[in-house]
């Protein structure tokens, strides 16, 4: 039977508000705080997941908004001695501070650079000494989270270098290497080596473990830390790849992850977010379109359905906002590869209801139509970063939106490619055979104008997928044979699971307004 405390639920003492008047005091520790850190501390030694997941989950953020809205938590001096100085909680407990000051305030340089300290002595110590932990997949998920979010935040802070303080330049100058992209991707990639995830996963596919089965926690009395930080290490390297804008690489960190069954990744609603998205940005600006569709619909579809589960959690802002995103993404993916049979029924009228007149000006290929395909990836688009630190002897100029112009700039060029192709799939649609010289006239082309755009059609819908084969994203495709051109079509799959998907939300829906309504 769990306990339950007080110490979340408790009225603010006098002190607590004598203190909030006052001001932020990092030394002084409200009574409802050493109860937490004691209670927290003990649930970790005795490994008693449940409880840390309650305390993590929702006392901290009750504390947060009840005593620190707009302050930092007590410095982890002033709560050391409750926790007989525990080392490794001590650190648990600075990463807890520092998410919580980049969530609520804005750190300084000092404390930008203060928590990547924090993040590598944590680090360092599991990766190298043995940790007896048993810590729930969500605070395991929000550190690597939190680990590559301020690796970005850093990356654009640092870029923003105009209006820099002569101090500021100082302690950048002083420690360059804070937030070093190859000390990121070092950690990240440590954590996927010494964990021997990928080895792991390649036995639960022979039966021989069960990682996922028991979504990554030891119930022999062992540690998950390592092996659940290795394994969510994969998505934080796709995310850091994605950033930097080197897709391909992104998309091989995460081949041991099967992302079309459930995983401990689904575990997690913001890891499986995150993952979903990424995977999906990638494989849009990698051509792979009907990936990058399939992976967005199945996952708008299950946001469709949990999303009132989460309402009260800490993530749901963030998950309403992936969710726009997503549908942002899918709209560029229609657009430049119409396969919505690939999109159930109820992703496709929320889509359409969102985005339906802008794609249909998308399909124009005109100044308005690359307009909106500017307008939408900016809008969904990772916020892209550039790693190398400034040049301090140069004119100090900003520079953090550079990465965001190359991609985006990258991008507008491969719509600008795909504007002919529009009008070869249109015409394609119609016939089933049509002479070169007959489609040519069409077109007002010449005929080897038209076996360039005809090859180019090929290339631009057919991509090449992890493994090196050859993918077709074309909903229709052709081959020639002497000068006639012959036309496949592929043939809609028939989905009734939808149907029914939609009728049991209504009917949930109904049941609910009809619980509502009280007999007199």
């Amino acid at each position: 039977m769990a306990a339950n405390y007080d110490y979340d639920e408790a009225p603010a003492t006098y002190d607590d508000a004598n203190r909030q008047e006052l001001g932020y005091d990092p030394n002084f520790v409200p009574d409802s705080v050493k109860s937490f850190v004691v209670h927290l501390y003990r649930h970790i030694r005795e490994k008693n997941v449940y409880e840390i997941h309650q305390m993590y989950e929702i006392s901290f953020q009750k504390l947060s908004d009840r005593l620190f809205k707009d302050t930092p938590w007590p410095s982890v001096d002033a709560v050391a001695h409750y926790v007989d100085n525990d080392q490794v909680f001590c650190l648990l407990y600075r990463e807890m501070w520092f998410r919580h000051l980049y969530a609520r305030l804005s750190p300084t340089l000092k404390q930008r650079i203060d928590s990547w300290d924090n993040y590598c002595s944590l680090f360092q110590v599991v990766l190298h000494r043995v940790v007896n932990m048993q810590l729930p997949n969500q605070w395991l998920w929000d550190m690597v989270d939190e680990f590559v979010y301020q690796f970005q935040s850093f990356c654009q802070y640092r870029a923003k270098m105009k209006n820099k303080t002569e101090q500021e330049i100082a302690l950048l100058r002083q420690f360059d290497q804070a937030w070093n992209v190859y000390g990121v991707l070092n950690y990240l990639q440590a954590f996927v080596e010494k964990s021997n995830i990928i080895q792991i996963l390649e036995q639960e596919k022979e039966g021989i473990e069960q990682f996922t089965a028991t979504d990554g926690y030891d119930y022999s009395g062992g540690s998950n830390v390592l092996k659940v930080l290795g394994y969510f290490s994969m998505v934080g390297l796709l995310r850091v790849h994605c950033l930097l804008g080197d897709y391909q690489t992104g998309l091989k960190c995460l081949l041991s992850i099967d992302i079309n069954q459930q995983g401990v990744y689904t575990s997690v609603i913001g890891s499986h977010i995150t993952t979903i998205y990424h995977y999906g940005f990638a494989s849009l600006m990698m051509r792979r379109y009907v990936k990058a569709i399939r992976e967005f619909n199945k996952m708008l579809l299950y946001i469709y359905k949990t999303k009132q589960y989460h309402q009260k959690s800490p993530q749901y802002e963030q998950i309403l906002k992936k969710n726009e995103q997503m549908y942002a993404l899918l709209a560029i993916c229609l657009s430049l590869c119409p396969q919505t049979k690939l999109v159930e029924e109820t992703v496709n009228s929320q889509l359409r209801e969102k985005y339906g007149e802008k794609m249909a000006r998308m399909q124009r290929y005109d100044d308005e139509a690359f307009a909106i395909y500017d307008e939408l990836f900016s809008y969904a688009c990772p916020k892209f970063i550039t790693p190398s630190a400034p040049s301090f002897e140069e004119p100090l100029v900003n520079y953090n939106q550079d990465a965001y112009r190359l991609q985006l700039k990258l991008f507008l060029y491969e719509v600008k490619q795909q504007q002919l192709l529009s009008g070869v799939r249109t015409f394609l649609k119609v016939y089933s055979t049509i002479s070169l010289g007959k489609l040519a006239n069409y077109m007002e082309v010449d005929e080897p104008t038209l076996r360039t755009i005809l090859f180019s059609y090929k290339h631009k819908t057919h991509a090449v997928d992890s493994d090196g084969k050859i993918i077709s994203n074309a909903d229709v495709d052709f081959y020639i044979d002497d000068d006639m051109i012959h036309v496949v079509e592929s043939k809609p799959v028939k989905r009734f699971g939808d149907y029914f998907l939609r009728q049991i939300v209504k009917l949930e829906g109904v049941i609910n307004d009809m619980d509502r309504i009280r007999l007199e």
